[in-house]
This record gives structure tokens, C-alpha cells and sequence, in this order.
């Protein structure tokens, strides 16, 4: 079972950068696909992007594409989810989220494990 934890979220001006960190452990990270998913208030958690276990190949969410890039560095145990030009409306909690399947997922049932969020504010 693989133990996950967000760092890196905090307060960013609109059009600046944030950089997110996942620390894997308890498993290979090699074995697993990772995804990023945030809850806005009052909204329900949705899908930002997602990385491959080999290739790797990456999808985003119509609504980051171009701005965040997702990584792995399966010899550090980290997944990075870089968000560039904030807007308010990325505000939410960040969370990270693991799966051994191959194939990505955008509903949130797919992924068994889950970090405990990090929060993103970027104030209007």
C-alpha cells in the first residue's frame, strides 16, 4: 500500500507559480500511475492531470491545460504537479492520488490512494 503526502501549496498572486510535490512511499512508485485532483468550497473534487507509469504519458484537465505540467521522479518517490499563470479560480485543495492500473482515470473512485490535500489559494 503506497502512503501519500502533498507539500508545496500556499498563496500565489494571479498569473504567478506554484510548484506541488507528492512523496510517495510504502511501494515501488514505478508501479503506480498518479493523478492530481482539487476541491474547490462548496464544489465536488475534479480531475487536473494524470502521469503514466512508463512512457510516461500525461493528460490534463481541459481547464490546465497549458499551464500546469504534471512529472514523476520515480527515483526520488515524487510526483510534481508546476501550475503557471494562476488564475482565482485554481484555487482549491490539491490532492494526489495513486492507482496500479495503466490507464488513467478522471473520476476519483479509480484512485485507492489519496494524500491528505495541500491548499492552493490565488486571491481575485
Amino acid at each position: 500500500q503506497v502512503h501519500l503526502v502533498e507539500s508545496g501549496g500556499g498563496l500565489a498572486q494571479a498569473g504567478g507559480s506554484l510548484s506541488l510535490s507528492c512523496s510517495a512511499s510504502g511501494g515501488t512508485l514505478s508501479s503506480y500511475l498518479f493523478a492530481w485532483f482539487r476541491q474547490a468550497p462548496g464544489k465536488e473534487r475534479e480531475f487536473v492531470a494524470a502521469i503514466t507509469r512508463s512512457g510516461p504519458r500525461s493528460a490534463y484537465a481541459d481547464s490546465v491545460k497549458g499551464r500546469f505540467t504534471i512529472s514523476r521522479d520515480d527515483a526520488r518517490n515524487t510526483v510534481y504537479l508546476e501550475m503557471k499563470s494562476l488564475k482565482p479560480e485554481d484555487t482549491a485543495v490539491y490532492y494526489c492520488a495513486a492507482t496500479s492500473a495503466a490507464y488513467y482515470f478522471t473520476k476519483e473512485g479509480q484512485y485507492p490512494y489519496w494524500g491528505q490535500g495541500t491548499q492552493v489559494t490565488v486571491p481575485s
